[in-house]
């Protein structure tokens, strides 16, 4: 499969508000009869367009945590400062999502920090002792506007 559909498109809207759906549940909704929408499901999820399901978490579930957004610098391009970063950041539990980006900075990270830890803490122990890390600024998120 390597183009997808008008069904198929409805399917992964569908899923995309509701990844619990029965497949009688998502026929219903697009037009196909259940054992219909499971193969479609199935092989959307063997050609890679659907890569997994999730649930989606309560705040309180989560520990009720802050997001604290890092931009940060490297002390160079090099290939091995890179991937030595890389490698850090995605061995960090706190680190939500990172990105390396263009303009000012290298990378931006989205840190989670639980309710009773500190942001000061993770600074020190985690983010300044990254490899490569040349400069980090921080901006806290007041509250959240859009999104799950």
């Amino acid at each position: 499969m390597s183009e997808l559909d008008q069904i198929d498109r409805k399917i992964i809207a569908q899923l995309a508000i509701d990844s619990g759906l029965t497949s009688e549940q998502l026929g219903n909704r697009v037009g196909l009869s259940a054992s219909a929408a499971h193969r479609r499901v199935k092989l959307l999820e063997e050609s890679g367009f659907i890569r997994g399901y999730r649930a989606v978490l309560s705040p309180e579930a989560r520990g009720n945590p802050s997001a604290v957004y890092v931009a940060v610098t490297l002390t160079d391009q090099r290939k091995e400062t890179l991937s030595a970063f890389e490698t850090a950041v995605a061995r960090a539990p706190e680190i939500a999502e990172g990105h390396l980006i263009t303009g000012d900075s290298d990378y931006m990270l989205k840190i989670l920090v639980k309710e009773g830890d500190s942001f000061e803490r993770v600074h020190r122990e985690l983010l300044a002792a990254l490899p490569g890390v040349q400069r980090l600024v921080t901006q806290v998120s007041i509250r959240k506007i859009v999104g799950e």
